[in-house]
């Protein structure tokens, strides 16, 4: 019987039947050159290997033509990884030396004009990759742009920059492009699966699809292995562990690697088996066992921090402009590689430019010494600490241009948890007999890598914070310190080790055995939370795992959730393995959530499956769901673009999700349904609700989700019934809305929204009132489900009645329309709707403040004031960040609201939601309107709580949120605020 193909597909899974594995480029013909690019934070690099030259093996750096000032362009060793768009006079400068250039500039000309023009300029692309904050394929970046820049996506800047490699190489390599040669590409040890496709998507835009990439650290050390390729087996020995240490400019990553004798390892099923023969004996193999949680922390933070410092000394405590704070945070970064480099003066001198020619304030500068900054960066950043020391979960970390930097910024504090929690991965049984835990946590070298380790006074601090943990231990003497393994220049080090890789492929040089170093995880109950492990850490890439033994019955023809976790801790248990879930040891993964059909089988059956796993090359996974009685199988895939945005709910307060709900009820509530719904039934629309209740004796607030989802399924196959009258359709709208709120937080949420938007949308079978509005606050209460476009066609829907009203020049010519409940419904409406435009929320904010004022609307003023608080939240209920309204707009819109003399419980919502505090910078409000909100809610009586919320910040209780929201959720569903 052939297997029916997927007739569903959610945002934020996929599933496909019987598709072949997908096998990237790389190596499919031996290219001439195997190409490393180094596709860093701050700067990119790139080297190679002429396969054909008379030293085959041999590594050479590339020098990339770029941009050093207007119509001057040389080759450098490192391209900046900074985008920058210029002015019409700049733009025409070099269209003279280069018409055929792009729009903007990359490199040392982008990086270096961003210092006086900030709001022109991209920069740390990379670590906006791995912010699941923010729509990624969105055009987001400059965060604040000047008037008139174009943005951009930072998957379409990474790409950006690789394109501009591209084209050097092609100037170089003509007849050997860089598209048909082998390229290892580099990633943070610790990006995780979705960071890593977003970036292999950036390097396919530029036209580069024979990737295979390689993490940071371990390409580090493949630098440090071709520089000592005759004597490495001299300098380290059997027993030894080292550490890389890899700080850059936009992340840090710990990786450890252990040194073994060589011995042959097979393994079963998860289970790893080695043996030493004669024939190995005195060699030696390296092993990385272990890679630490990602940390977007690195020399980004350090300017920041420098920043404040200095923004202090300019304002004597105050805040600077945002577009100063730009300017100053480019500065420090000069600034910081003076004061940490060799020979630094005492002090340095900053200049603040403003926009355009101007200087702010008359050319203001701000002098910063070198005591200052070893005081702000080695005590804040590399502080001397025990290793029993662990950082600060419960500090307010920056949240500058909006990328969620770790909370606790002390990079000694992250290595010492991280040696501390792998002080036993690979290490064998003779050695856990020998050695205590202090010994086995204890690194016996050390490989310095990335930007900010290039400053040899950080280097040397982070060697004596190991010294000082581990002196006096078993063999060591109290002045012992780890050795320091000599390797290439840091920015170069790993684009020269991903292109020696590139070499190991094809059987040249040493390689190291990196297993995933990360076990991976299928959640299978939540109370108690338990997960069987489906991919153990000691896994390499093209292995794959099938967990016969672990029969699950697959569901068809329904919703389906398969949440994933993973553990960089736990990397010993055994394929197969049910592990009680410990949220300190395990991480969420963006679910699969799907629908599955197939042809032949009645809806709502299941079927007997078990999981096989492969783990791919570009180290993401493959699922599939193995039927346990044929050959036939489907396939599971993350959904990238689903997950690229903002993640509505935490997986860990989803309770309801596993939920098993009692079939009885559910049948209870389908026969009620079928009553009013069917043809058959005779009962009157008016009496559901009232009969739900007493039939499944619990009142409608207290229906669990699983339960109102049943009840979505069942009015979609009774759809037809809506037709019976316009009674029958108000109602049938109005429960297919509530049963559905708030559009996510359940397995295939979103291929419900769709559903419905495919059977609902200008579909109404009557035209009268009801049934208009009831679709209206069916579209409020399932928004958040909605795609950007979604919500934007619903938004046009009601745009020309609404703005009939709210637009001042329209309504002083008599354009209102509408009756006081038809505005609410509307105002309610387009407040849902956090994926509009800024351009469209701030243009409604404004109208709805006027309108505050006008009498004729007073019944509207409370869902005015809703609307204007959802509009200018600084925190979304569910959309990605980019979609805030700027702070100078909201500012505007608070001090109209503090003036304004009503007493609506409304206003303090509104108030609290605008100025509430998030510790961004970029949409915090200032102090003195801080100050304003506060007293005027001070004045209101309103909740202390919200003064709380707007003078320092936090969660919202769940009460709060309901009133947020608009509608209480279904029990067990949360905001993300």
């Amino acid at each position: 019987m052939e297997v029916g193909v997927q007739r569903a597909r959610g945002r934020r899974g996929a599933i496909s039947v019987n598709e072949p594995l997908e096998f990237d480029g790389f190596e499919q013909a031996l290219s001439r050159y195997i190409v490393g690019i180094d596709l860093g934070t701050t700067n990119c690099a790139v080297a190679f290997i002429d396969t054909q030259s008379l030293t085959p093996t041999s590594i050479e750096n590339f020098p990339i033509e770029q941009w050093v000032d207007f119509g001057v362009s040389q080759r450098r060793e490192l391209l900046p990884s900074f985008l920058y768009q210029p002015l019409t006079e700049e733009s025409a400068a070099i269209k003279a030396a280069n018409p055929t250039d792009e729009a903007r500039i990359v490199g040392s000309l982008a990086r270096d004009r961003g210092l006086q023009l900030p709001g022109r300029q991209v920069s740390s692309a990379k670590s906006w990759l791995c912010h699941d904050g923010v729509d990624r394929r969105s055009a987001i970046l400059p965060w604040q742009n000047d008037e008139g820049v174009d943005r951009i996506s930072p998957v379409d800047a990474s790409a950006e920059v690789l394109a501009q490699i591209r084209r050097m190489w092609d100037r170089v390599h003509g007849s050997h492009p860089l598209a048909e040669q082998d390229i290892v590409l580099t990633l943070p040890a610790s990006f995780d699966q979705v960071a890593r496709q977003l970036t292999i998507e950036a390097a396919a835009a530029a036209g580069l699809k024979r990737i295979l990439p390689i993490e940071e650290p371990q390409a580090a050390f493949y630098a440090w292995l071709a520089r000592h390729a005759d004597t490495w087996e001299q300098q380290v020995s059997a027993g030894q562990s080292i550490l890389v240490c890899d700080i850059g400019g936009g992340t840090t990553d710990f990786t450890l690697i252990r040194v073994r004798e060589a011995m042959d390892t097979s393994s079963d099923d998860g289970r790893q088996t080695e043996t030493l023969h004669d024939k190995n004996r005195g060699k030696l193999s390296l092993h990385r066992v272990a890679v630490g949680q990602h940390l977007i922390l690195g020399g980004d933070n350090i300017d920041l921090t420098l920043a404040r410092l200095a923004e202090q000394k300019l304002t004597g405590g105050g805040s600077l402009p945002v577009r100063s704070w730009d300017a100053l945070r480019q500065a420090c970064r000069v600034a910081k590689e003076t004061l940490l480099g060799t020979d630094p003066p005492p002090s340095t001198v900053m200049h603040l430019p403003g926009s355009g020619s101007r200087l702010i304030g008359g050319g203001r500068q701000v002098e910063v010494t070198q005591a200052e900054v070893r005081e702000c960066v080695l005590d804040g950043f590399f502080p001397m600490c025990e290793l029993s020391s662990r950082p600060d979960a419960q500090k307010v970390g920056f949240q500058e241009f909006g990328l969620p930097f770790a909370k606790d910024p002390a990079m000694t504090k992250h290595l010492a948890g991280f040696l501390w929690e792998h002080r036993w991965d690979g290490r064998d049984d003779d050695q856990r007999q020998r050695i205590d835990d202090l010994n086995a946590a204890r690194p016996d070298w050390v490989l310095f890598n990335g930007g900010v380790m290039t400053s040899s006074q950080l280097r040397e601090r982070i060697v004596s914070v190991i010294g000082h943990w581990f002196a006096g231990t078993s063999g060591q003497g109290n002045d012992w310190l780890p050795g320091v393994l000599d390797g290439e220049r840091l920015d170069l080090a790993v684009a020269r080790g991903a292109a020696y890789f590139g070499g190991v492929r094809r059987g040249t040089g040493v390689e190291i055995e990196a297993k995933l170093a990360c076990s991976y995880y299928l959640q299978t109950s939540v109370d108690p939370p338990q997960a069987v492990c489906i991919v153990p850490g000691s896994a390499a890439p093209g292995e794959k795992f099938a967990l016969r033994k672990r029969e699950m019955e697959l569901a068809i023809g329904q919703p389906v959730q398969f949440p994933i976790l993973y553990s960089s801790t736990r990397l010993a248990d055994r394929v197969g393995a049910s592990i009680a879930i410990d949220i300190e040891h395990f991480a969420y993964l963006p679910p699969i959530r799907t629908v599955i059909e197939t042809s032949g089988r009645r809806r709502q059956a299941s079927l007997p499956v078990y999981v096989e796993v492969e783990l791919s090359q570009i180290g993401t996974l493959q699922m599939y769901c193995h039927a346990t009685d044929s050959d036939q199988r489907w396939k599971l895939e993350f959904d990238v673009r689903g997950s690229t945005q903002t993640d509505h709910v935490q997986p860990e307060t989803q309770s309801h999700i596993a939920e098993i709900l009692d079939e009885q009820t559910v049948q209870i509530a389908r026969t009620v349904l079928a009553q009013v719904f069917s043809d058959a039934g005779d009962l009157r629309p008016s009496r559901l609700m009232q009969t739900l209740a007493e039939q499944l004796t619990l009142s409608k607030s207290a229906w669990p989700p699983q339960l109102l989802r049943s009840m979505w399924d069942a009015l979609i196959e009774l759809q037809e019934g809506r037709q019976q009258s316009p009674e029958h359709e108000a109602r049938w709208l109005n429960l297919l809305g509530y049963a559905l709120r708030p559009g996510y937080g359940l397995a295939a949420d979103d291929w419900r929204v769709a559903q419905t938007w495919r059977g609902v949308y200008g579909k109404l079978s009557f035209a009268s009132a009801n049934s208009r509005n009831e679709s209206l606050i069916l579209w409020r209460r399932i928004a958040g489900g909605f795609t950007a476009g979604q919500q934007l066609t619903v938004y046009q829907q009601v745009a020309g009645p609404l703005r009939g009203v709210l637009d001042p020049v329209r309504r002083s010519k008599g354009g209102a329309t509408l009756s006081p409940q038809e505005l609410i419904e509307l105002l309610r409406l387009v407040g849902s709707l956090e994926l509009l435009p800024k351009s469209e929320k701030s243009q409604l904010g404004d109208w709805l403040i006027d309108l505050l004022s006008v009498k004729k609307w007073a019944a509207a003023r409370g869902a005015a004031l809703w609307t204007i608080g959802r509009l200018g939240s600084r925190l979304p209920v569910y959309g990605p960040l980019n979609c805030v309204v700027d702070c100078e707009r909201v500012e505007v819109w608070l001090r109209k609201l503090c003036s304004v003399q009503l007493s609506d419980t409304q206003l303090a919502l509104a108030l609290m939601l605008c100025g509430r505090r998030v510790h961004d910078r970029y949409r915090d409000i200032r102090h003195e309107v801080r100050e304003m909100v506060i007293a005027r809610l001070e004045s209101q009586s309103a909740p202390l709580h919200w003064i709380d919320l707007v003078r320092d910040g936090g969660q919202l209780a769940s009460d709060e949120a309901n009133q947020v929201l608009g509608e209480a959720l279904p029990l067990g569903l949360t905001l993300r605020g």
